[in-house]
């Protein structure tokens, strides 16, 4: 099972630091049900949630938007160089069994609306910010395809992804 994190990157606005506890939770409890952490491999959000799934033992995939590997988080176990900036959103929404979004920026949105045509799970954590707090809980347009669920729990929105995916 492969459980995408998206969210900020540290390189655009400054992230609360309750958000960046929030995904590290979030990288914890993946790794703690031996799921495998799939992110867009920098900083923010997908830096701390791969570091909660390093400190427990678990296995975790950057997809980096660069051409080498020198851009990704040092807790990256492997990392994808696409090449294709940012592109690469499709990538990670696609390679994902689900989507947890904590925070997040129009990138964010980009993944959760590749998430939202491909029909996978989705959820958000509640008080994270940005996309997560705006689009928890809706669906993204009027076909009512695939509701972004929200709640305030990592460890919920873990097993909402995995009891998703048992019932596919």
């Amino acid at each position: 099972m492969q459980i995408g994190v998206i969210g900020y990157n540290s390189g655009s606005l400054p992230i609360k630091s309750k958000t960046l506890d929030l995904a590290y939770e979030v990288g914890s409890f993946i790794a703690r049900k031996n799921a495998i952490l799939v992110c867009g491999g920098l900083g923010g959000v997908m830096e701390y949630s791969c570091k909660g799934a390093k400190d427990n033992n678990g296995f975790t995939i950057g997809i980096v938007p660069q051409e080498d590997y020198s851009s990704a988080n040092k807790y990256c176990d492997a990392v994808i160089c696409t090449g294709v900036g940012l592109s690469r959103d499709f990538i990670v929404a696609y390679s994902s069994d689900g989507l947890i979004s904590v925070g997040g920026g129009v990138g964010t949105l980009i993944e959760l609306c590749v998430g939202y045509i491909a029909k996978k799970p989705m959820i958000s954590i509640s008080d994270s910010g940005g996309i997560s707090d705006i689009y928890g809980g809706k669906y993204l347009d009027e076909r009512n395809r695939m509701m972004i669920e929200k709640t305030e729990s990592p460890m919920e929105a873990v097993e909402y992804i995995l009891k998703r995916n048992e019932l596919r």
